[in-house]
């Protein structure tokens, strides 16, 4: 699908580019962090099923998309999460649901730690937020995703095929299904002039990285953690571990998905998700 046509909103001194579709309560989606990630290839397969019902506000992360390519200095999840909330209220949002993948669920967690009354609900898919404890990733794990971005950026730099592997062999479970829309988007994405730079910086531009264990526990939105049974960076027993964690946590993983079920599995995706929304307060 063809993206539609997006706004743009200043937030805090930083510039976003996002969509907005439907009506109803305001929930806004945060994408994942792997190369040429936008919101729309994120969440493209499910927006209009969710747009059905709710006002989505399918955000580009800083760095990412159509938004500012910035440099973030400082603690990168707290700087992520004041100009998210900087955008909440340049557009006019009081209180939002989010639903978000990998990168963007951390940043999520962080800012329900933080602006607690800015924040519904939680649904978090793929998340890496805590990197110590019995149940946190092995190091191999926490360097996957670090490792991917630096062998697509590096040697010839970016290909379509290149982009066809890492999709197929970290964020799909069944790479068969990919569909060539989604491949296109990520990889025309990826020779963006400013995340290229971004990629060939030798001082890391994303900001300091932030553990956020202590945050969990002061999370007071009801959050589901929803997972992919074949996700390749984090295994079901990761998320049980968050779920614990934050205090009106719940987990739901899901058979036959990876890094990213809401593009894999959208109508079973969005009845999960829908399910949880809907039941929250009952």
């Amino acid at each position: 699908m063809e993206p539609p046509s997006g706004s743009y909103a200043d937030a805090g001194g930083v510039t976003y580019h996002y969509l907005d579709l439907g009506s109803g309560p305001d929930t806004i989606f945060l994408h994942g962090g792997g190369p040429g990630c936008t919101g729309w290839s994120d969440f493209g397969p499910v927006a209009p099923l969710f747009a059905a019902e709710r006002r989505c506000l399918i955000v580009d992360i800083l760095q990412y998309g159509k938004s500012e390519k910035c440099v973030i200095t400082g603690p990168m999840w707290d700087f992520h999460a004041a100009r998210t909330v900087a955008l909440m209220d340049t557009l006019g949002v009081e209180r939002a649901d989010f639903v978000c993948n990998s990168w963007g669920g951390t940043i999520a967690l962080c800012l329900a730690a933080r602006h607690p009354d800015r924040v519904r609900s939680l649904v978090i898919t793929g998340s890496m937020p805590v990197f110590y404890g019995p149940l946190a990733p092995l190091p191999e794990g926490g360097r996957r995703g670090r490792n991917a971005r630096d062998v697509y950026y590096g040697g010839e730099g970016p290909t379509r095929e290149k982009m066809r592997d890492l999709i197929t062999r970290l964020e799909w479970y069944d790479g068969d299904r990919l569909p060539e829309s989604t491949l296109d988007l990520r990889y025309e994405q990826s020779l963006d002039p400013g995340e290229r730079a971004l990629a060939a910086m030798s001082d890391s531009p994303r900001g300091e990285w932030q553990d956020l264990t202590a945050e969990l526990a002061e999370i007071q939105a009801p959050a589901l953690f929803m997972w992919g049974m074949q996700d390749a960076f984090l295994t079901p027993d990761y998320p049980l571990m968050l779920a614990r964690m934050v205090p009106r946590g719940n987990l739901y993983v899901m058979d036959h998905a990876g890094h990213h079920l809401q593009e894999e599995r959208p109508a079973a995706y969005h009845a999960v998700v829908t399910g949880f929304l809907k039941g929250i307060g009952r």
